[in-house]
């Protein structure tokens, strides 16, 4: 597995071309906001601007009212591939990173009613606080670790990956057949149920097992 890892991997961040991410991949999630299960994934794209690293504050953006948090498991792709089968989709795959996927909830909600793009509610910038690069060989068993999240000390979000809906190899095959993934490229898995508002003041507290735990403050 290390040996398909480039030398500069870990600092996808810097480099990565894209962000793609998945929508209600947990049934309980999905339910909570009164959504249906997707019967194939869906997808939808936030800009690699919108990344932000541990010691930097999330910005509630003007016109934003209702800010909601979503941990998720990032999939950082270390090897390019097009079209790529299920059999041999991890080989694909460089290593992982807790992400936040930052969510306008208004703006969302919005969107969904008049059936436009989510890309408003989405795309701003520090709506993807990013831990470190985790490798394969700290996390052993992706589809089976614990994803949790606290508001000032408060656990909101407390699941596991192995309740996805579409588990990670099909979300790799699936996505390389509609774009090509290329090292760097990370992969948000979408999020457990729990999810809610954040407000300027609070501190968010992620973790990914006992391997990642990341803190950042909301402005």
């Amino acid at each position: 597995m290390a040996r398909r890892v480039a030398a500069d991997i870990r600092t996808f961040v810097s480099f990565g071309r894209k962000i793609v991410a998945v929508g209600r991949n947990y049934r309980e999630h999905a339910a909570e906001l009164g959504n249906t299960v997707p019967t194939v994934p869906l997808l939808f794209l936030k800009p690699p601007s919108s990344y932000l690293e541990e010691g930097n504050p999330i910005v509630v953006p003007e016109g934003c009212s209702e800010l909601h948090h979503e941990v998720e498991l990032g999939v950082v792709i270390g090897e390019a591939g097009r079209l790529v089968s299920e059999s041999d989709a991890m080989k694909h795959v460089a290593g992982y990173a807790l992400a936040l996927d930052m969510t306008a909830r208004d703006l969302q909600t919005a969107a969904k009613k008049s059936g436009s793009p989510w890309t408003l509610a989405k795309g701003y910038d520090t709506f993807c606080p990013i831990s470190r690069f985790v490798s394969e060989d700290e996390l052993k068993d992706p589809q089976n670790t614990r994803l949790w999240l606290q508001v000032n000390g408060v656990m909101k979000q407390d699941g596991n990956t192995g309740d996805m809906v579409f588990a990670i190899p099909h979300l790799i095959s699936y996505i390389s057949r509609i774009m090509s993934l290329e090292p760097g490229d990370l992969i948000l898995t979408g999020t457990p149920s729990g999810v809610g508002p954040v407000k300027p003041g609070q501190t968010i507290t992620a973790g990914l097992a006992d391997i990642i735990e990341m803190k950042f403050t909301v402005v």
